[in-house]
């Protein structure tokens, strides 16, 4: 539904989860979004924005200051997010925009429709048809850290003394350390390879910074997080093709998500998709 707009100065903002393209405006009927607010949309021409009103006292750029340090409000405020985004890509092409994207007004989310209609048409054509997924691989700590070689049976010559034993003690550090310097290539080279491949089968694909261990609740240590823009078709092949790149590298598991909203496709330095305040 298209709702009513918001005035200047009324102690209220419109938060803007997206915008799509021939989207029927009953398919976020009674969906709510970010804090419970329900979803409108707002349209101009072939687009349509997905919006929710929202108070300034939680969303004014001072509290947004304050709610993004907090870890429940955000995590809360991204899965509102994602949901809305989710629920609208499943029925229309949709650019999804960065949380916490604020207008004054539905007058100016539509003006910022009209003057970036290009910019969103262009997103909408890369990623219409297709949706994101991801991989993400971890390395077992044995992969990264090798079993030491057995002892020598030999000891050091007799009147070596202590100097003979340090210097078998600092050899053996050195032999320490090559092996783990190998084997952090080695698993390097195998997560290289199992994203080549697996990029062979995308659209586009990118790298994320690994995530924290505290995030991803993984023993192994994260080796590989990329997304992959995939042809709506190309999703079993996609998921059999990771599968068996992990089988080829002992130690390290591989785990596919996914369909996404295609976030990392979206290109954020077009202005297109850069947030406002909501004074503007």
């Amino acid at each position: 539904m298209t709702g009513q707009g918001t005035a200047a100065g009324d102690g209220l903002a419109v938060y803007l989860y997206g915008v799509a393209r021939g989207l029927d405006p009953a398919a976020l009927d009674g969906v709510a979004g970010v804090g419970g607010a329900p979803v409108r949309t707002v349209p101009s021409g072939t687009l349509t924005a997905l919006v929710s009103t929202v108070p300034l006292e939680e969303y004014g750029e001072a509290a947004l200051r304050e709610n993004l340090e907090d870890l429940a409000w955000l995590e809360a405020t991204a899965r509102a997010h994602h949901d809305v985004v989710d629920l609208a890509a499943h029925a229309a092409p949709t650019a999804p925009v960065r949380i916490a994207t604020l207008y004054r007004d539905d007058a100016r989310v539509a003006q910022v429709l009209a003057e970036q209609g290009e910019a969103f048409a262009r997103a909408l054509d890369r990623v219409a048809g297709r949706a994101e997924w991801g991989i993400k691989a971890y390395a077992h700590r044995e992969a990264l850290e090798p079993a030491e070689p057995p002892e020598p049976e030999s000891a050091p010559a007799p009147g070596a003394g202590s100097a003979g034993a340090g210097t078998a003690y600092l050899r053996r550090r050195q032999d320490e350390r090559r092996r783990r310097a190998d084997a952090g290539r080695k698993v390097g080279e195998q997560a290289a390879a199992i994203h080549d491949r697996l990029a062979e089968l995308a659209v586009a694909a990118r790298h994320h910074p690994p995530q924290d261990p505290k995030l991803s609740g993984r023993a192994g240590v994260q080796i590989l997080n990329a997304a992959y823009l995939l042809e709506e078709g190309d999703a079993a092949a996609f998921a059999e093709a990771a599968r068996a790149a992990g089988e080829r590298c002992p130690g390290i598991e591989v785990e596919v998500t996914g369909p996404w909203p295609p976030y990392s496709f979206i290109d954020t330095t077009d202005p297109a998709a850069e947030p406002e305040g909501a004074g503007r």
